[in-house]
């Protein structure tokens, strides 16, 4: 058995392939920058240094050497990316506070760019390469089954189609005598065990009592033998379980959300602040004066418009756009049509290029609203669809956001029809029940890619 464990050299080719990929992205910096590989300032050992030690820090502290063969590759890049926005937080909370002029914004954008996608390429080509190598019959883990059943079945039939993740069914086992496909009964499971040398068991509860159990489990504690649990709730499709401890009293939270850990709320509210201060920056910073000036030059009124909308677990605040109609009557909230006679010039070209959102990354910044999230709707349709789609606020139990999974698939502009309400729902819950930042990333690049090519139903 121990000449299959190969994993307890992987955090040791994990920190070093890491290092590897930062200190490659340091000198390709330099070179971008400066036109040389040496950075041109003495304190550049200070900063080289720094760097390193705090990717050691943050590599062990989200336990990046901790790659579950079960993982996906998306589960596995969302690790990363969240560690590297965790890390960059801290390089910029060190910049903050010391100030360094003397060092430069651009290398150290450079850097992390070049260690994004160093670090994003080589971790997928070991994940592959892993999972190439498992399906080879290396680096395997030996499994039973106590409990037959169709949940167990397909279980094994996983196993067998992704030969990727490496285990190795070893049988079933179970004291129906009526059931061909066993391999024995449940009193014989130690002894196969032992004889197998096998890794994990699973545990259909259903099929062994709680005294039997702690027996097994006992069993496997002194013999370094995983037992992992197949309940009755593995049947009913909850793809976001978690367990929560009261006391010494573990239960199944069954409606679990991914942004319901705390960790995965820093790391998303991180992201945000970073993103939305670097947009704040980079352009609004000369685009808000240019584009009040326009708004001004054609039509009486204030820069922006301001209404109120739901948020977090519904509840309201006021959304920042640029003002892209004449002033009016707003008592009646009516939604803006093709050819609508109270858009601007000037305000149907922002509304047209999404260029009318961009005030709302202030309500990023505030905490109000989050980059990437369901889009939040005027209070009276969120009233309104409130009544006829059924868990449409499950929307709520996130952050609303600039872009979303429905608009970055094509959901934009007037929902004129039950049906295209509905469609931005389902992909709203989707995104709330599967939250990565990976999706965050990919549903920033897509939304990019629409207003670059355009959509008919953006006015």
């Amino acid at each position: 058995m121990a000449s299959r464990r190969y994993s307890q050299y992987f955090p040791l080719i994990f920190v070093i392939a890491d290092l590897a990929a930062l200190n490659l992205s340091v000198f390709a910096a330099n070179f971008l920058k400066f036109n040389t590989f040496n950075y041109p300032h003495d304190s550049f050992p200070l900063l080289y240094a720094l760097l390193n030690v705090l990717w050691i820090g943050v590599f062990f502290g989200a336990k990046l050497h901790e790659i579950k063969r079960e993982n996906r590759l998306l589960d596995h890049l969302n690790g990363v990316l969240s560690a590297l926005v965790v890390n960059l937080a801290i390089v910029f909370a060190f910049w903050f506070i010391a100030k360094p002029y003397y060092y430069s914004r651009e290398h150290l954008f450079y850097t992390y760019l070049s260690f994004t996608v160093l670090i994003v390429l080589w971790r997928s080509i070991w994940h592959y390469f892993i999972r190439y190598y498992r399906s080879k019959g290396f680096n395997v883990r030996n499994v039973l089954i106590i409990g037959y059943n169709q949940l167990t079945e397909d279980l094994v039939n996983v196993f067998e189609v992704d030969k990727g993740i490496g285990y190795n069914f070893l049988g079933y086992f179970d004291d129906d005598l009526a059931i061909d496909k066993r391999t024995g009964t449940i009193g014989d499971v130690r002894e196969f065990a032992i004889k197998n040398e096998v890794d994990i068991i699973f545990c259909y509860l259903p099929k062994i009592g709680e005294e039997a159990t702690a027996q097994l489990v006992n069993f496997a504690e002194n013999n370094l033998i995983k037992v992992k649990i197949i309940s009755q709730f593995s049947a009913l499709g909850f793809n976001n379980l978690a367990i929560q401890n009261y006391g010494s009293i573990p239960t199944i939270n069954i409606t679990a959300l991914p942004l319901d850990k705390k960790v995965n709320q820093y790391v998303k509210r991180l992201f945000d602040v970073i993103f939305a201060s670097l947009v704040l920056v980079l352009i609004l910073s000369w685009l808000v004066p240019f584009i009040a000036l326009l708004i001004r030059l054609e039509s009486k009124g204030p820069i922006f418009f301001r209404q109120e909308r739901n948020g977090l677990n519904n509840k309201k605040f006021k959304i920042w756009k640029f003002r892209s109609m004449y002033v009016h009557d707003d008592s009646k909230v009516i939604q803006a049509r093709k050819g609508d006679r109270r858009i601007t010039r000037i305000g149907a070209f922002l509304r047209k290029s999404s260029i009318d959102e961009l005030p709302q990354f202030f309500n990023v910044l505030a905490g109000d609203m989050s980059v990437v999230g369901p889009r939040p709707h005027a209070v009276k349709h969120n009233e309104e669809f409130r009544k006829k789609i059924d868990r449409f606020i499950q929307r709520h139990a996130v952050k609303p956001g600039i872009t979303g999974l429905a608009q970055a698939k094509g959901f934009r502009g007037e929902t004129a029809e039950f049906s295209d309400m509905s469609g931005r729902v389902r992909l709203d819950r989707f995104y709330v029940k599967n939250w990565s930042l990976i999706l965050d990333f990919k549903i920033i690049i897509l939304t990019i890619v629409s207003i670059l090519k355009g959509s008919e139903n953006a006015y």
